[in-house]
């Protein structure tokens, strides 16, 4: 849930600051895609904290090294946040995104599936977890088309 704490409240903080005159954020897209670019440094540093080990453990057992996989897409994550802020990057960041969040979805699965603990808290269920996945992808694409 914390994520979508992030994406929402960092949207309306950003949509907030474009109607005070920020043109940077002047639309809801813009300001969509300032808070796409926050949640995902938000996940992104997390693939860096005590949580590693928890998300090293979602990892399907089919790639033999789940820690270097979390550090991978924590990078990328990190990198996908940085791409969105910069307007010549930012439309195949947001494809790059979606291909990035396609490619996690198996190990939010399995989490979901296993019951497994998640910084000591179940991971979200499945019946959440994919219509967020589905909204995620659905900003990404409306925030960063052309």
């Amino acid at each position: 849930m914390a994520v979508l704490i992030v994406l929402f409240g960092s949207w309306l903080i950003f949509r907030g600051i474009g109607a005070l005159g920020v043109p940077a954020l002047a639309t809801w897209q813009d300001s969509a895609r300032y808070a796409l670019a926050t949640m995902f440094a938000f996940t992104g540093v997390a693939h860096f904290t005590k949580l590693r080990h928890d998300l090293a453990r979602m990892v399907p057992r089919l790639f033999p090294c789940p820690m270097a996989m979390v550090y991978i897409a924590g990078v990328l994550e990190l990198l996908g946040a940085a791409g969105l802020l910069l307007p010549t990057f930012q439309a195949v960041t947001g494809l790059c995104l979606i291909a990035l969040l396609v490619a996690m979805f198996p190990a939010n699965m399995r989490a979901a599936f296993n019951h497994m603990q998640l910084g000591g808290r179940a991971a979200t269920p499945l019946w959440l977890r994919a219509p967020m996945q589905l909204l995620f992808i659905g900003l990404l694409l409306w925030s960063t088309r052309p």
